[in-house]
């Protein structure tokens, strides 16, 4: 905001009497309750709240002061929008006990967490094998015990980043399917953008106004949604060959698994902001499980159960927050196992995949928490 001299309802008041001294020799009596103190107090009262009116006109009228509506109705101006909150979306299993017949989970059913706090409806996914178009469900075919579905969360935000296993209930009946479970994390889920984040995404969007760049490029997928990650790889093939005049961007909406909806929106949005000529390509990234096991001394006064459940839930916690391409410490997972309760004294046995080194990611990668075990 600029720099300017306001003046308290005092100093004013001050200020004006030192005025009027200075200038007149008579009528200058000041005592409390006298006329002309009176109108001066009234003066200066008009003037802090002119001088208030001034502030606030200031503050609103940048981006790096206003805050709120005030802050939107500035980005407005320039064709950006703050980003809504996300509707956390991940795979759950459906499973049944008799897999006589097949069974059909429509589009739109759905599914809540064991105590009933968030629920999920089912939602196309053509990347799920199971997913059929042209009934608008996924199919569990005769003799197969389950499938795997997309979901999405009913209420945007982040109330719908669950554990995982903590999707089990089904809310409506589906005809032959008796269970649903999530098997990993959900991480997608996020609250509307902060005033600080979209500040920081308004400078990335006018610099990136030039378009035909990189920092063009990832900001079109970023501006999608809350959580969008992008990675992009120039002059070469998917498949690692050399093809100059091509790229192909990898990106992922925070869930790690983001369905055909999100891919044919990133598809559009870095169309409209590509070179001329220049062709590229857009894929999902490529699931790399981290399955993790650790032993876990327990101090006495702590009760082992809950100090072990603590270390698991920081660890999924912190798998959930790898994004493409991040690699994953093999050393970060002790400190973090360690931060979870003073109750854990030691940890020992800890592997990645059944080795002791870091598990790293390519650029078309990204890790997920596969199954996570504290002895």
């Amino acid at each position: 905001m600029a720099n300017i001299s306001s003046k308290s309802f005092t100093q004013l008041v001050s200020d004006m009497v030192t005025a009027i001294q200075g200038k007149s020799t008579a009528l200058i009596d000041f005592a409390i309750g006298s006329v002309l103190r009176s109108f001066v107090e009234a003066t200066a009262a008009v003037v802090v709240w002119i001088e208030s009116l001034i502030l606030v006109l200031l503050a609103t009228t940048r981006a790096a002061t206003s805050n709120g509506p005030d802050l939107d109705s500035f980005v407005a101006d320039f064709g950006l929008t703050r980003l809504p909150a996300a509707l956390a979306t991940g795979q759950v299993t459906f499973s049944r006990f008799t897999p006589t017949a097949q069974a059909t989970i429509p589009v739109g059913a759905l599914v809540q967490t064991g105590d009933g706090t968030q629920q999920f409806a089912v939602i196309a996914d053509t990347t799920q094998a199971a997913y059929n178009a042209t009934l608008s469900a996924y199919v569990i075919a005769a003799g197969a015990g389950s499938a795997n579905a997309t979901v999405q969360a009913v209420i945007a935000g982040s109330g719908g980043n669950v554990s995982s296993g903590t999707i089990s209930v089904i809310a409506q009946a589906v005809p032959y399917v008796d269970t649903v479970n999530n098997a990993t994390v959900f991480t997608s889920g996020a609250d509307a953008e902060t005033d600080s984040a979209l500040r920081n995404r308004f400078v990335a969007y006018i610099a990136s106004l030039s378009k035909a760049t990189k920092a063009a490029i990832i900001n079109a997928v970023l501006g999608l949604k809350i959580g969008a990650a992008c990675v992009l790889t120039e002059n070469q093939a998917y498949n690692g060959t050399y093809q100059p005049g091509y790229f192909y961007a990898v990106v992922d909406d925070g869930s790690g698994t983001p369905g055909s909806i999100f891919l044919s929106s990133a598809s559009n949005a870095i169309d409209a902001v590509r070179p001329f000529t220049v062709q590229f390509g857009v894929f999902a990234p490529v699931d790399l499980a981290a399955n993790v096991s650790m032993t876990a001394v327990i101090a006495s006064g702590f009760d082992p159960v809950a100090t072990k459940a603590a270390a698991r839930s920081a660890v999924l916690t912190y798998l959930g927050t790898l994004t493409i391409g991040q690699s994953l410490p093999y050393t970060r997972l002790l400190q973090i196992a360690y931060d979870a309760s003073p109750g854990i004294v030691n940890i020992t046995g800890l592997t990645i995949n059944g080795g002791t080194a870091d598990l790293a990611a390519t650029s078309q990668q990204r890790i997920l928490a596969g199954t996570v075990a504290v002895l």
